[in-house]
């Protein structure tokens, strides 16, 4: 791991918690949403985590205040400051890095705009102790606009086998209500650092060939902000990366088929009209899935 990274005034030497918490912050979050996120985190009922914040490349100097200051109060946080700005996946692979001695049994992805409900962390550890067989747990979550007000919800398949056969139409786990068991990354997996958009469902798709099995919870534990710009930020590079992710998906679990071929041809040109028809494309997606989805 090349040392293109330093710690903030912290360590994370002889720490012994049962999970890690792992979020980045960029130049462009706003910091009332950094300061909501990171609150959401420090208020869980479970509390047995260490919160791993990485400032990937520069931020403001009030937003740097607010994570130190957050750290002074709160021992669970680690400040990790990244040179430039590398991207989520590296971001991510940092944090696993860095925490591979802590000995921890689970890991949260968490993203500086969006807010956990307080007992996400203890309903996705009782499902994973209660099911040891799953090792990739997401849940459904809640949308809401810039002003926090509800304006949808994502729902996806609960099933490892429903999972897998939606896959190859679409990413079928809610990437920041993921969590996951450390030893995939003990296993040597971690995210493709050369994406900057869609690591989430590559990921998927390499732990899914490699029998990693797969569980969704119908409760919505989290509130993902979708922004006003939303459907104009899923552009041309996301819409690409998304449409090689299915024929990635399609050949890494063997569902090479008509149907998954026809979908993910014509998502892709109708992601190539105007934003409308990206917003009708987008909105079609969601729900042909509550369509498809046979929840157990």
């Amino acid at each position: 791991m090349s040392k293109n990274y330093f710690l903030i005034d912290c360590s994370l030497a002889d720490i012994s918690v049962a999970a890690v918490v792992g979020m980045a912050v960029y130049h462009q979050d706003r910091m009332e949403w950094i300061s909501k996120a990171i609150q959401s985190i420090l208020a869980q009922s479970y509390t047995d985590f260490v919160f791993v914040i990485v400032i990937d490349g520069r931020v403001s100097d009030d937003v740097l205040t607010l994570l130190m200051d957050s750290q002074k109060s709160d021992s669970r946080i680690r400040l990790v400051q990244n040179k430039q700005n590398l991207g989520l996946s590296c971001a991510m692979n940092l944090v696993i890095e860095l925490t591979l001695n802590v000995n921890a049994s689970y890991f949260f992805r968490m993203d500086a705009d969006d807010i956990s409900l307080s007992d996400r962390f203890k309903t996705q550890v009782a499902f994973f102790e209660a099911h040891p067989e799953v090792s990739i747990l997401g849940s459904a979550l809640t949308e809401i606009n810039e002003q926090g007000d509800k304006v949808g919800k994502r729902s996806l398949p609960t099933s490892h086998g429903e999972i897998l056969r939606i896959l190859p139409k679409r990413c079928a786990v809610n990437h920041p209500t993921v969590g996951l068991r450390y030893q995939i990354f003990k296993d040597g997996w971690r995210y493709k650092e050369y994406l900057k958009n869609t690591q989430d469902y590559f990921f998927w798709a390499d732990l899914s060939a490699a029998g990693y099995k797969f569980a969704n919870l119908p409760q919505q534990l989290l509130q993902f902000r979708r922004v006003n710009n939303f459907y104009k930020r899923r552009g041309l590079g996301k819409s690409f990366n998304e449409f090689k992710a299915r024929f990635y998906t399609m050949q890494k679990i063997d569902q090479y088929t008509t149907g998954n071929v026809v979908y993910a041809c014509s998502v892709m040109i109708l992601r190539l009209m105007p934003s409308q028809l990206v917003k009708f494309a987008y909105k079609l997606d969601r729900y042909l899935l509550n369509k498809w989805v046979k929840h157990d």
